[in-house]
Protein backbone atom coordinates (compact mmCIF):
# COMPACT_ATOMS: atom_id res chain seq x y z
CA UNK A 1 0.00 0.00 0.00
CA UNK A 2 3.31 2.59 0.64
CA UNK A 3 3.34 2.59 -3.29
CA UNK A 4 0.22 4.01 -3.83
CA UNK A 5 0.55 5.79 -0.83
CA UNK A 6 -2.40 4.28 1.08
CA UNK A 7 -4.49 5.37 -1.17
CA UNK A 8 -8.64 3.88 -0.11
CA UNK A 9 -9.77 3.97 -3.33
CA UNK A 10 -7.31 1.84 -4.88
CA UNK A 11 -7.99 -0.29 -1.75
CA UNK A 12 -11.49 -0.43 -2.72
CA UNK A 13 -11.06 -1.16 -6.30
CA UNK A 14 -8.34 -3.87 -5.70
CA UNK A 15 -10.84 -5.41 -2.99
CA UNK A 16 -13.81 -5.14 -5.89
CA UNK A 17 -11.67 -6.99 -8.17
CA UNK A 18 -10.09 -9.69 -6.36
CA UNK A 19 -13.94 -10.53 -4.64
CA UNK A 20 -15.54 -10.67 -8.83
CA UNK A 21 -12.39 -13.48 -8.64
CA UNK A 22 -13.23 -15.38 -6.14
CA UNK A 23 -16.83 -15.67 -7.12
CA UNK A 24 -16.22 -16.29 -10.10
CA UNK A 25 -14.17 -19.50 -9.25
CA UNK A 26 -16.70 -20.56 -6.92
CA UNK A 27 -15.78 -19.13 -2.77
CA UNK A 28 -17.61 -16.63 -1.30
CA UNK A 29 -15.58 -13.39 -1.17
CA UNK A 30 -17.09 -13.10 2.54
CA UNK A 31 -14.85 -16.02 3.88
CA UNK A 32 -11.90 -13.50 2.94
CA UNK A 33 -10.19 -11.67 4.78
CA UNK A 34 -9.09 -7.93 2.99
CA UNK A 35 -6.24 -6.99 4.79
CA UNK A 36 -4.02 -3.45 3.35
CA UNK A 37 -0.42 -3.86 4.38
CA UNK A 38 3.19 -2.67 3.70
CA UNK A 39 5.49 -5.28 3.98
CA UNK A 40 8.80 -3.29 2.83
CA UNK A 41 8.05 -1.36 5.78
CA UNK A 42 6.34 -3.70 8.02
CA UNK A 43 3.01 -1.83 8.25
CA UNK A 44 -0.55 -2.98 9.72
CA UNK A 45 1.62 -6.49 10.22
CA UNK A 46 1.93 -7.08 13.51
CA UNK A 47 0.64 -3.70 14.97
CA UNK A 48 -2.18 -1.55 13.75
CA UNK A 49 -1.03 1.41 11.22
CA UNK A 50 -1.62 4.80 11.45
CA UNK A 51 -1.29 5.14 7.97
CA UNK A 52 -4.93 4.62 7.15
CA UNK A 53 -7.82 5.94 9.30
CA UNK A 54 -10.18 4.66 6.38
CA UNK A 55 -9.35 1.42 7.26
CA UNK A 56 -12.26 0.18 10.17
CA UNK A 57 -10.60 -3.77 9.79
CA UNK A 58 -10.99 -6.81 8.66
CA UNK A 59 -14.22 -9.39 8.53
CA UNK A 60 -14.87 -12.59 7.76
CA UNK A 61 -17.27 -15.17 7.66
CA UNK A 62 -17.06 -18.79 7.69
CA UNK A 63 -18.97 -22.24 9.26
CA UNK A 64 -17.19 -21.60 12.69
CA UNK A 65 -18.63 -18.08 12.57
CA UNK A 66 -17.69 -14.65 12.53
CA UNK A 67 -14.30 -13.13 13.03
CA UNK A 68 -12.81 -9.48 12.99
CA UNK A 69 -9.42 -7.92 13.51
CA UNK A 70 -6.95 -5.40 12.27
CA UNK A 71 -3.92 -6.66 11.36
CA UNK A 72 -2.34 -9.15 8.70
CA UNK A 73 -1.10 -11.45 11.79
CA UNK A 74 -4.70 -11.54 13.20
CA UNK A 75 -5.75 -12.55 9.81
CA UNK A 76 -3.29 -15.43 9.68
CA UNK A 77 -4.00 -16.33 13.26
CA UNK A 78 -7.97 -16.82 12.13
CA UNK A 79 -7.54 -19.09 9.23
CA UNK A 80 -9.09 -22.26 10.17
CA UNK A 81 -6.50 -25.23 9.97
CA UNK A 82 -8.14 -28.10 7.56
CA UNK A 83 -9.59 -31.23 9.43
CA UNK A 84 -7.41 -34.64 9.29
CA UNK A 85 -9.67 -37.15 7.48
CA UNK A 86 -8.28 -39.55 10.41
CA UNK A 87 -11.38 -41.04 11.20
CA UNK A 88 -12.14 -42.45 7.58
CA UNK A 89 -11.04 -45.90 6.59
CA UNK A 90 -7.22 -46.08 5.61
CA UNK A 91 -6.30 -44.89 2.55
CA UNK A 92 -2.33 -45.05 1.58
CA UNK A 93 -1.22 -44.88 -2.24
CA UNK A 94 2.06 -46.40 -2.58
CA UNK A 95 4.95 -44.13 -3.57
CA UNK A 96 7.36 -46.69 -3.57
CA UNK A 97 7.94 -50.62 -2.45
CA UNK A 98 11.80 -51.27 -1.01
CA UNK A 99 13.81 -54.52 -0.23
CA UNK A 100 15.93 -53.64 2.88
CA UNK A 101 18.31 -56.03 4.06
CA UNK A 102 17.55 -57.63 7.45
CA UNK A 103 13.94 -55.99 7.66
CA UNK A 104 12.54 -57.32 4.27
CA UNK A 105 9.79 -55.93 1.89
CA UNK A 106 9.46 -52.25 3.34
CA UNK A 107 6.23 -50.27 0.87
CA UNK A 108 6.23 -46.48 1.39
CA UNK A 109 3.34 -43.93 0.74
CA UNK A 110 1.73 -40.74 2.44
CA UNK A 111 -1.15 -41.43 4.36
CA UNK A 112 -4.44 -40.12 2.90
CA UNK A 113 -6.80 -41.11 5.04
CA UNK A 114 -7.16 -42.86 8.14
CA UNK A 115 -4.83 -44.19 10.47
CA UNK A 116 -2.08 -47.04 10.25
CA UNK A 117 -0.53 -48.89 13.14
CA UNK A 118 2.03 -51.77 13.51
CA UNK A 119 -0.40 -54.96 13.92
CA UNK A 120 -3.06 -54.06 11.49
CA UNK A 121 -3.79 -56.23 8.56
CA UNK A 122 -4.26 -54.36 5.69
CA UNK A 123 -5.18 -54.97 1.89
CA UNK A 124 -3.41 -53.70 -1.27
CA UNK A 125 -5.22 -53.11 -4.10
CA UNK A 126 -5.39 -53.94 -6.78
CA UNK A 127 -2.71 -56.66 -6.11
CA UNK A 128 -5.10 -58.26 -3.77
CA UNK A 129 -2.45 -58.93 -0.94
CA UNK A 130 -3.41 -58.97 2.32
CA UNK A 131 -0.79 -59.17 5.37
CA UNK A 132 0.21 -57.32 8.64
CA UNK A 133 1.81 -54.27 9.15
CA UNK A 134 5.22 -55.65 11.51
CA UNK A 135 6.54 -51.58 12.24
CA UNK A 136 5.49 -47.84 10.89
CA UNK A 137 8.60 -45.11 10.69
CA UNK A 138 8.83 -41.45 9.87
CA UNK A 139 12.19 -40.27 9.00
CA UNK A 140 13.48 -43.37 10.70
CA UNK A 141 11.69 -42.84 13.72
CA UNK A 142 9.11 -45.53 15.15
CA UNK A 143 5.87 -44.31 14.88
CA UNK A 144 2.60 -45.93 16.85
CA UNK A 145 0.21 -44.65 14.58
CA UNK A 146 0.57 -43.26 11.10
CA UNK A 147 -2.08 -40.43 10.83
CA UNK A 148 -3.17 -38.44 7.35
CA UNK A 149 -0.35 -36.43 5.76
CA UNK A 150 2.46 -38.56 7.06
CA UNK A 151 4.95 -40.04 4.96
CA UNK A 152 5.28 -43.61 5.74
CA UNK A 153 7.73 -46.80 5.57
CA UNK A 154 5.88 -49.68 7.06
CA UNK A 155 7.46 -53.16 7.43
CA UNK A 156 5.31 -55.97 6.03
CA UNK A 157 5.64 -60.06 6.56
CA UNK A 158 5.66 -62.29 4.00
CA UNK A 159 5.29 -60.45 1.07
CA UNK A 160 7.89 -59.64 -1.83
CA UNK A 161 9.16 -56.49 -4.33
CA UNK A 162 7.55 -58.44 -6.43
CA UNK A 163 3.84 -58.42 -5.26
CA UNK A 164 3.15 -54.85 -4.67
CA UNK A 165 4.15 -51.56 -6.28
CA UNK A 166 3.85 -47.89 -6.86
CA UNK A 167 0.63 -47.00 -7.36
CA UNK A 168 -1.24 -49.74 -5.20
CA UNK A 169 -3.11 -48.42 -2.76
CA UNK A 170 -2.92 -50.26 0.83
CA UNK A 171 -6.38 -50.14 3.51
CA UNK A 172 -7.24 -51.56 6.74
CA UNK A 173 -8.54 -55.27 5.81
CA UNK A 174 -11.49 -55.47 8.35
CA UNK A 175 -12.49 -51.41 7.53
CA UNK A 176 -14.19 -50.99 3.81
CA UNK A 177 -10.66 -52.56 2.23
CA UNK A 178 -9.74 -50.82 -1.04
CA UNK A 179 -10.68 -52.59 -4.33
CA UNK A 180 -9.86 -52.72 -8.07
CA UNK A 181 -11.68 -50.71 -10.57
CA UNK A 182 -13.26 -52.36 -13.61
CA UNK A 183 -14.96 -49.04 -14.51
CA UNK A 184 -15.50 -45.66 -13.42
CA UNK A 185 -18.10 -42.66 -14.39
CA UNK A 186 -15.92 -39.40 -14.34
CA UNK A 187 -16.57 -35.56 -14.76
CA UNK A 188 -14.12 -34.42 -16.75
CA UNK A 189 -12.89 -31.16 -18.37
CA UNK A 190 -10.81 -31.02 -21.65
CA UNK A 191 -8.20 -27.92 -21.50
CA UNK A 192 -5.74 -27.92 -24.13
CA UNK A 193 -6.51 -30.63 -26.22
CA UNK A 194 -5.55 -29.86 -29.52
CA UNK A 195 -8.69 -32.06 -31.31
CA UNK A 196 -11.67 -33.82 -30.91
CA UNK A 197 -11.84 -36.54 -28.16
CA UNK A 198 -14.48 -39.54 -28.92
CA UNK A 199 -15.33 -43.37 -27.63
CA UNK A 200 -12.05 -45.14 -27.46
CA UNK A 201 -9.75 -42.48 -26.86
CA UNK A 202 -7.16 -43.80 -24.41
CA UNK A 203 -4.83 -41.56 -22.58
CA UNK A 204 -2.50 -42.09 -19.40
CA UNK A 205 -4.23 -41.13 -16.54
CA UNK A 206 -2.25 -39.97 -13.21
CA UNK A 207 -4.47 -40.47 -10.27
CA UNK A 208 -2.23 -40.32 -7.38
CA UNK A 209 0.31 -42.70 -7.30
CA UNK A 210 -0.83 -44.38 -10.03
CA UNK A 211 -0.04 -44.10 -14.30
CA UNK A 212 -2.14 -46.22 -16.02
CA UNK A 213 -3.67 -45.65 -19.78
CA UNK A 214 -7.58 -45.53 -19.09
CA UNK A 215 -10.04 -45.57 -22.38
CA UNK A 216 -13.06 -43.46 -22.54
CA UNK A 217 -15.37 -46.12 -22.81
CA UNK A 218 -18.06 -44.04 -23.54
CA UNK A 219 -19.14 -40.51 -23.36
CA UNK A 220 -22.45 -40.60 -21.07
CA UNK A 221 -23.03 -36.71 -21.19
CA UNK A 222 -22.23 -33.50 -22.35
CA UNK A 223 -22.78 -30.61 -19.31
CA UNK A 224 -22.67 -27.25 -18.49
CA UNK A 225 -18.89 -26.28 -16.52
CA UNK A 226 -21.19 -24.06 -14.31
CA UNK A 227 -23.77 -25.33 -13.68
CA UNK A 228 -23.21 -29.11 -13.96
CA UNK A 229 -26.77 -29.36 -16.25
CA UNK A 230 -26.44 -32.17 -18.98
CA UNK A 231 -26.84 -30.12 -22.54
CA UNK A 232 -26.28 -33.39 -24.68
CA UNK A 233 -26.49 -36.69 -23.78
CA UNK A 234 -24.30 -39.38 -25.90
CA UNK A 235 -22.35 -36.99 -27.53
CA UNK A 236 -20.38 -38.17 -30.31
CA UNK A 237 -17.15 -36.20 -29.53
CA UNK A 238 -16.01 -33.17 -26.71
CA UNK A 239 -13.44 -30.75 -27.67
CA UNK A 240 -11.18 -28.62 -25.27
CA UNK A 241 -13.41 -26.19 -23.03
CA UNK A 242 -15.95 -28.78 -22.55
CA UNK A 243 -17.06 -30.70 -19.57
CA UNK A 244 -18.97 -34.07 -19.95
CA UNK A 245 -19.26 -37.06 -17.57
CA UNK A 246 -17.32 -40.14 -19.33
CA UNK A 247 -17.02 -43.85 -18.11
CA UNK A 248 -13.99 -45.14 -18.35
CA UNK A 249 -12.16 -48.17 -18.28
CA UNK A 250 -8.48 -49.05 -16.86
CA UNK A 251 -6.29 -50.91 -19.33
CA UNK A 252 -4.85 -52.13 -16.40
CA UNK A 253 -5.89 -52.92 -12.68
CA UNK A 254 -6.23 -49.49 -10.80
CA UNK A 255 -7.60 -48.65 -7.69
CA UNK A 256 -9.71 -45.36 -7.96
CA UNK A 257 -12.47 -43.80 -5.26
CA UNK A 258 -15.54 -41.88 -5.43
CA UNK A 259 -14.13 -38.18 -5.03
CA UNK A 260 -17.23 -37.94 -2.14
CA UNK A 261 -15.69 -40.48 -0.34
CA UNK A 262 -11.80 -40.06 -0.46
CA UNK A 263 -11.18 -36.96 -2.23
CA UNK A 264 -7.39 -37.58 -2.65
CA UNK A 265 -7.94 -40.80 -4.61
CA UNK A 266 -10.85 -39.28 -6.14
CA UNK A 267 -9.33 -36.56 -8.97
CA UNK A 268 -7.08 -37.23 -11.74
CA UNK A 269 -5.15 -35.57 -14.74
CA UNK A 270 -5.53 -36.40 -18.20
CA UNK A 271 -2.15 -37.01 -19.98
CA UNK A 272 -1.26 -37.01 -23.50
CA UNK A 273 1.22 -35.37 -25.89
CA UNK A 274 3.64 -35.23 -22.88
CA UNK A 275 1.02 -32.27 -21.54
CA UNK A 276 -2.25 -32.58 -19.43
CA UNK A 277 -5.20 -32.67 -22.11
CA UNK A 278 -7.96 -32.76 -18.85
CA UNK A 279 -8.39 -32.90 -15.63
CA UNK A 280 -11.65 -34.77 -13.92
CA UNK A 281 -12.89 -36.14 -10.47
CA UNK A 282 -14.68 -39.64 -10.06
CA UNK A 283 -18.50 -39.96 -9.44
CA UNK A 284 -18.99 -43.45 -8.83
CA UNK A 285 -16.79 -47.12 -9.08
CA UNK A 286 -17.28 -50.33 -10.10
CA UNK A 287 -15.26 -52.00 -8.08
CA UNK A 288 -13.81 -55.73 -8.67
CA UNK A 289 -13.97 -58.05 -6.26
CA UNK A 290 -10.09 -59.88 -5.97
CA UNK A 291 -9.36 -63.29 -3.91
CA UNK A 292 -5.48 -62.17 -3.94
CA UNK A 293 -3.21 -63.99 -1.37
CA UNK A 294 -3.44 -63.55 2.51
CA UNK A 295 0.02 -64.37 4.29
CA UNK A 296 -0.02 -66.45 7.08
CA UNK A 297 0.82 -63.57 9.02
CA UNK A 298 -2.31 -62.07 8.14
CA UNK A 299 -4.35 -64.71 9.14
CA UNK A 300 -2.79 -64.82 12.35
CA UNK A 301 -2.78 -61.25 13.46
CA UNK A 302 -6.83 -61.88 12.40
CA UNK A 303 -7.38 -64.26 15.06
CA UNK A 304 -5.81 -61.32 17.89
Amino acid sequence: MDTTKWSEDRYKEIVKEVSNFIKKVGYNPKSVAFVPISGFNGDNMIEASTNCPWYKGWEKETKEGKSTGKTLLEAIDAVEPPVRPSGKPLRLPLQDVYKIGGIGTVPVGRVETGIIKPGMVVTFAPAGVTTEVKSVEMHHEQLAEGVPGDNVGFNVKNVSVKEIRRGNVAGDSKNDPPKGAETFNAQVILMNHPGQVGNGYAPVLDCHTAHIACKFAELIEKIDRRTGKSVEQQPKFIKSGDAAIVKMQPSKPMCVEAFTEYPPLGRFAVRDMRQTVAVGVIKSVVKVDKAGKVTKAAVKAGKK
